[in-house]
């Protein structure tokens, strides 16, 4: 009989964006998978035709983001717990806070006790996180690891923290290296260099920062918009700041903009499905998000070859090390970020050094080793039974 498998998440493109390592991993086992998610609000961009090429059975269910919408999910709780049950679900493998959350408690609901594996992309609470996010999320968490078979993180702090959660009898927490970036797509490739500025619209004379995130206040863009009205007239060069996303605070950025008179050195680009090609032809990557898992989209950039300015948080100090593949920045500081743009734009030889360390360190973090660590998990929790 196979293995039947259901993956949640909160929202829907999570599972096409980050998760396909686990999709190839349940499809070379043989398993049944089921993902059951809320399509109606896909916060990331996917490919309707990777379920039906996967065989992958979709569940639309409620789920909301905002854990205090109690009533939708109380729906999505009663949703899943019938899903389980009708399908007959040997092992539950739920994603993000609120995912982690109806996801165990279904399982627990259904009777029918199915494995239990919760990834936290990164926990809500951490390190200097409001009271609130402590009082909420830390609470939820350690009470749900009672009901969880594997608990798997993505970083030191919170692997830290999971340790100290009671989980199941034989549960176990794990660490791996995020969702693992692919080094084949995501690699140094000068000769795309031209072609890249092409498609960004950045002249050859000028420096191109360029990021790649969603547009909301966390990850914030703002403190670069900052640090680039405060180089607007210092600087003896021309920048240009690319920015690749989308997403509900873009129309406060592009005010933010227009207040600046960034308008000719800032460029919105959307979401992108090219990004391999555009990282080919940017200077710098700035990566100035609050809060971070662990943050893919610098990694991504350093496979690249590109140096990497972040902001300090648990995720980022996992790979950039300071002055030799990249630069940790105080988030709310632009002046460090502008130091690190001044560097960089001064020491052409030092950035080409940095990136291609850049380069060598996000191999750690490769696809493959993602996957290798998922399938021990997978393996050692369900007892090498099946899956």
């Amino acid at each position: 009989m196979e293995h039947r498998v259901l993956v949640i998440t909160t929202v829907s493109g999570f599972l096409w964006q980050f998760e396909r390592n686990t999709v190839e991993l349940l499809k070379k086992e043989g398993a049944e998978i089921h993902y059951a998610s809320n399509f109606l609000r896909p916060a990331y961009e996917f490919e309707e035709s990777f379920f039906e090429e996967n065989g992958i059975r979709t569940h639309h269910v409620p789920i909301e983001k905002l854990p205090w919408k109690i009533i939708r999910n109380l729906r999505a709780l009663k949703r899943l717990t019938e899903i389980i049950r009708s399908e007959k679900i040997d092992t539950v493998h739920c994603h993000n806070p609120v995912g982690g959350l109806l996801g165990r408690l279904a399982a627990l609901l259904s009777g029918s006790r199915p494995a239990v594996i919760y990834t936290a992309h990164g926990f809500h609470f951490y390190k200097g996180a409001p009271v609130k996010n402590w009082l909420l999320y830390y609470t939820a968490e350690r009470l749900l690891a009672r009901f969880t078979d594997a608990l798997v993180t993505i970083n030191e702090e919170d692997e830290g923290w999971a340790r100290g959660f009671r989980l199941k009898r034989g549960g176990r927490v794990f660490r791996i290296p995020g969702v693992g970036v692919d080094t084949r797509r995501y690699a140094p490739r000068p000769e795309l260099r031209k072609e890249a500025r092409l498609r960004m619209g950045v002249m050859e004379e000028e420096f191109c920062l360029l990021t790649a995130a969603l547009l909301d206040p966390e990850k914030n863009h703002e403190t670069v918009l900052k640090m680039l009205a405060g180089l607007k007239g210092q600087a003896a060069f021309p920048v240009r700041y690319v920015i690749c996303g989308d997403g509900p605070h873009r129309p406060a950025l592009e005010e933010r903009v227009r207040e600046y008179g960034l308008e000719d050195q800032v460029t919105f680009l959307g979401f992108r499905r090219d990004l391999e090609v555009l990282l080919q032809g940017a200077d710098l990557f700035l990566f100035p998000s609050l809060r971070e898992g662990l943050g893919m989209a610098a990694l991504e950039a350093m496979a690249c070859g590109v140096p990497v300015a972040a902001a300090r948080n648990r995720g980022t100090v996992e790979y950039v090390r300071h002055g030799e593949n990249g630069f940790l920045c105080e988030g709310e500081d632009p002046e460090a970020f502008r130091d690190a743009v001044l560097l960089m734009q001064a020491e052409p030889s030092l950035r080409a050094a940095m990136g291609q360390r850049a380069a060598e360190d996000s191999l750690a973090f490769g696809r493959e080793r993602a996957a290798e660590a998922m399938e021990r998990i997978y393996r050692m929790t369900l007892g090498g039974v099946g899956v």
